[in-house]
């Protein structure tokens, strides 16, 4: 073979190497760009459940500066359907900057993932590939179920992501438009295959008259406090789990 064949081979050679690593990098670039925060599964709150139907709030965090924000759940009513989209709504503005969007669908498999679209691009958050299905939280510190009314006063849940051993969780509640207020701990119940505990107590309040009744619950861990109040707003009795 000549020298001048052998260069040639050797040049095509490198050059189809630079472009391989072109593209390799490239998909980085993009893989990267998708696992970023711009948007997060925030926290899920469910709304409704009957006959194997579930109704679900998903609130979506993104961090991003774009004037044209999309934001949307990417779900399956059921397993082997089309996939969906329903647009999530501007739902408000964290302290951080954050924005909090919010979006409810209904389906008998709850697997869904983010879609957001912003600046001509795509981005996700589809749980590393697996997915969302009944998580509670994403990357919310904290959240509370819906419970209601029991036998000796008013059952109050909580769930939260494990970042120590050692917390505390309070529930914070007045049974007068706060003109005084109590807390109450919640003990430990079970962690779930997600890695998030759940914590609950029942606080005895008078459960024939919840009109002024309200509560949140913090978390303190870490020399961290962080909040679930409804966004600002509290939770009341009409906070429940519709059947």
């Amino acid at each position: 073979m000549s020298k001048t064949k052998t260069l040639k081979k050797l040049l095509s050679f490198l050059l189809a190497l630079s472009m391989l690593f072109c593209f390799m990098g490239a998909m980085g670039s993009v893989s990267a760009s998708a696992a970023t925060d711009r948007v997060s599964m925030y926290l899920s709150d469910t709304e409704f459940s009957k006959y194997g139907i579930t109704g679900r709030y998903v609130y979506i965090q993104t961090k991003d500066n774009a004037s044209n924000q999309q934001v949307y759940v990417h779900y399956q009513y059921l397993e082997d359907q089309e996939w969906k989209d329903v647009q999530a709504d501007y739902f408000t503005t964290l302290p951080d900057g954050s924005k909090i969007w919010r979006a409810y669908f209904q389906s008998i498999q709850t697997k869904y993932a983010i879609k957001y679209v912003a600046d001509g691009q795509t981005f996700w958050d589809n749980n590393n590939g697996n997915d969302y299905t009944y998580e509670y939280l994403g990357v919310a510190p904290i959240t509370v179920t819906r419970t209601g009314a029991t036998y000796n006063g008013y059952a109050i849940r909580a769930v939260v992501q494990n970042y120590a051993y050692e917390k505390n969780v309070v529930v914070r509640y007045t049974e007068d438009n706060w003109a005084t207020y109590h807390d109450v701990p919640l003990s430990y119940e079970i962690q779930d295959e997600y890695g998030t505990e759940f914590w609950e107590t029942t606080v005895p309040v008078n459960t024939s008259n919840l009109s002024g009744f309200e509560y949140c619950v913090y978390y303190q861990v870490n020399g961290q406090t962080y909040w679930a109040n409804n966004f600002g707003q509290n939770y009341n009795s009409s906070y429940k789990l519709h059947p």
